[in-house]
């Protein structure tokens, strides 16, 4: 097979297996690894908050006197909230276009790196950094870059995480901040006297949200124009864990995750949500990116990856692995298929835009 066929193979055997966040990857894990004859492997094992094993893969290939480039992806995907067809088929139509959950945020791009990665001439060094939870924790990507020790040998000079970004190099992204505010009640028959509902406790702090969102998109001083949108995303859910109409909500939770690029100053923000919480009497849960990720546009990595790909740098309003990986070396966001079909009902990406990167990665891989 030529490299667009073994990567349309692959895409599409990634793509059959089910590795939404909350299960286990190991079934996927295990075939990415049938794929590693000849690289030295690092399994990375643990389990999530829920007690699901995970496994997250280190792989090299090549001399080990740093200085390479590694490539990274996630093998986790979204929830198939949506989906009319089943999002495991791999259909691929007449276009030369595979569907599927995942296609292209990520299984997609990381086939298209391991193709990459087995084409290389045996003297060119190369990183597979191969993560889960990137959809929620980033766990695996956190794991990576504090324990694995065959990426500190490897000790690349860059790394290029191959998000779907149309094989445009993105040089930074926002980073988040995750609130969960928790309001307890007692549940009970809503008709009664005994019940008392957790909502009614969150009314308070929502408003005091509301303000904040707001505030974000009104207060230029608290906006950055490198960014399309310039505004930080402030995004709320609310959970009543499923509680039935007639039922007093004995728990309720508001989640909100917040978007920051690096030229703006988290800490006005996250103050406020505590404050707010503290008012409302409400336990406030947080978990934190290390920093934005964003680099120079005259930084090497990106000048080699705007040189190769023929497209200028941009940035990104979203968030990636790189906010963890950037521990271990400067990182650009680089892959194919589009952002705009990620997370989404229908989700796919062009056979042909696969291949294209395969090439594309090759070069990065092996320029000076």
């Amino acid at each position: 097979m030529d490299d667009a066929e073994k990567v349309a193979a692959l895409a599409a055997a990634l793509v059959r297996i089910d590795s939404r966040s909350r299960l286990s990857n190991l079934p996927v894990a295990d075939r990415i690894e049938r794929e590693l004859a000849g690289f030295e492997v690092e399994r990375l094992d643990f389990e999530d908050a829920t007690g699901t094993a995970k496994r997250a893969l280190v792989a090299h290939r090549g001399p080990l006197t740093g200085g390479g480039i590694a490539l990274s992806g996630h093998m986790d995907t979204v929830p198939d909230t949506g989906w009319t067809e089943d999002p495991w088929a791999a259909r691929v139509d007449e276009r030369g276009v595979l569907h599927g959950l995942g296609s292209a945020d990520m299984k997609g791009p990381v086939a298209a790196a391991i193709v990459a990665a087995q084409g290389l001439p045996a003297d060119v060094p190369v990183t597979l950094l191969l993560t889960t939870d990137e959809e929620t924790t980033k766990q695996g990507a956190r794991i990576v870059a504090q324990q694995s020790e065959l990426a500190r040998r490897a000790a690349p000079r860059g790394i290029i995480v191959a998000e779907p970004t149309s094989l445009i190099p993105v040089r930074g992204h926002r980073a988040n901040v995750e609130f969960t505010a928790v309001a307890t009640g007692v549940q009970a028959h809503s008709s009664g006297r005994s019940g008392v509902n957790a909502n009614w406790a969150l009314v308070p702090y929502l408003a005091e949200m509301r303000e904040i969102f707001g505030w974000l998109r009104s207060d230029e001083a608290m906006q950055d124009p490198a960014y399309e949108p310039p505004f930080s995303d402030f995004n709320l859910i609310l959970d009543n864990h499923g509680t039935a109409v007639n039922v007093t909500v004995p728990r309720a939770t508001a989640t909100i995750k917040f978007r920051y690029s690096r030229s703006i100053d988290p800490r006005p923000v996250i103050e406020k949500v505590r404050q707010a919480a503290a008012r409302a009497g409400l336990e406030l849960r947080e978990r934190a990116d290390p920093g934005a990720p964003e680099l120079p546009p005259e930084h090497p990595l990106i000048e080699a990856a705007v040189r190769e790909s023929g497209q200028p740098a941009r940035t990104a309003a979203y968030g990636t692995d790189a906010t963890e990986l950037q521990a271990l070396a400067p990182c650009v966001i680089l892959g194919p298929g589009s952002i705009g079909v990620a997370h989404a009902p229908g989700e796919h990406v062009s056979l042909a835009e696969l291949a294209a990167a395969v090439p594309l990665f090759r070069r990065l891989l092996t320029a000076g």
